[in-house]
């Protein structure tokens, strides 16, 4: 058997679950295994280095699947922005369909890939970004709660929040994202009225994820007390790893709120590649992970992790909650 919802029946895909985009490990060979395994899998495009590079990227999934897959485009604050529409244009050009959007001021984004033909998926962490996604014309919303690694918003709202707001405010379905690593899990955001589950963090903890052993093995004996949260002082919240550099930009931040440049040094993009790729040492820079890792406790293939996270979810739903109706005796 399997879980049948919107999420499921819009993309083609088998299973609702879904490989949310993350900075330094949405390669192809990431998004094409959780493809493969019957979920949603997701290149993130800012991962690679130019528009150019994206092309190659998405050229490449194309030959390790042949099931759907999409591309994350994340709208940050930086220094200095990348190119957006060019690498929006790729994506249309190479004839990716499925588009998670994040971010800021998505507007003319969501605009683009919709006059193109793509469903549009739009990650928020607020109801009233969704509601604006909503009117944008956004085909459904990841609602991302304070849970999940990377960047949660300034609002610090929960899932068991959140989902329920969403249940009650949207007229377009929604996924449920943030802390999520099992099929009790899934079970739960079912329930809650979302038609699936985006994850990060949990598929960092994968055999096909492209990431270092050393950063898997963090997350297994972590805990849901080895996160922490940065840049908070400069209104660009993350949750990321516990550890000595990230302690450090508090420090600075303690110190002198408000001043990126300040600790601009140990957030660079570079150090965190550098942990995943090269060292695969969890301490030496400041890198996304979110409350989940507190039920991550083995690296299974992406083909095990869903099929559990499934089986376990409909286990869920008929022993445990259908064996909770009965006939009252009053």
């Amino acid at each position: 058997m399997t879980i049948k919802t919107k999420l499921t029946e819009a993309l083609g895909i088998e299973h609702p679950v879904v490989q949310g985009g993350m900075h330094f490990v949405g390669y192809a060979g990431m998004a094409a295994a959780v493809s493969n395994a019957g979920g949603l899998g997701i290149i993130t495009a800012l991962t690679q280095k130019s528009p150019e590079d994206l092309r190659a990227e998405i050229r490449k999934c194309k030959k390790l699947t042949n099931k759907p897959f999409g591309v994350n485009i994340t709208l940050l604050p930086v220094l200095v922005p990348p190119d957006y529409s060019a690498y929006c244009k790729v994506v249309v050009e190479e004839g990716v369909k499925i588009i998670e959007t994040a971010g800021r001021n998505p507007k003319r984004f969501i605009k683009f890939f919709k006059d193109n033909g793509c469903y549009v998926i739009h990650k928020c962490v607020a109801i009233k970004h969704a509601l604006t996604a909503q009117r944008l014309g956004a085909d459904m919303i990841s609602m991302d709660g304070f849970e999940c690694g990377g960047h949660p918003g300034e609002d610090d709202v929960g899932n068991f929040i959140l989902l329920a707001q969403a249940a009650r405010k949207l007229k377009i379905p929604f996924i449920a994202s943030g802390g999520f690593a099992n099929g009790e899990q899934l079970a739960a955001a079912l329930a809650l009225g979302a038609e699936g589950i985006n994850m990060g963090t949990r598929f960092m903890a994968t055999k096909e994820a492209p990431i270092h052993p050393g950063i898997k093995e963090a997350l297994v004996k972590g805990d849901e007390k080895m996160t922490t949260l940065v840049m908070r002082s400069v209104k660009n919240t993350e949750r990321v790893y516990k550890n000595k550099t990230a302690m450090k930009v508090r420090e600075i931040e303690e110190k002198k709120p408000g001043d990126f440049m300040a600790f601009r040094h140990l957030v660079r993009g570079e150090n965190y590649r550098k942990s995943f790729q090269d060292t695969g040492d969890p301490s030496s820079s400041v890198w996304s992970c979110g409350l989940s890792m507190a039920l991550i406790d083995d690296v299974p293939s992406c083909k095990e992790l869903i099929e559990k996270i499934v089986k376990d979810a409909e286990k869920t739903i008929h022993a445990r909650l259908n064996g909770m109706i009965v006939k009252s005796k009053l």
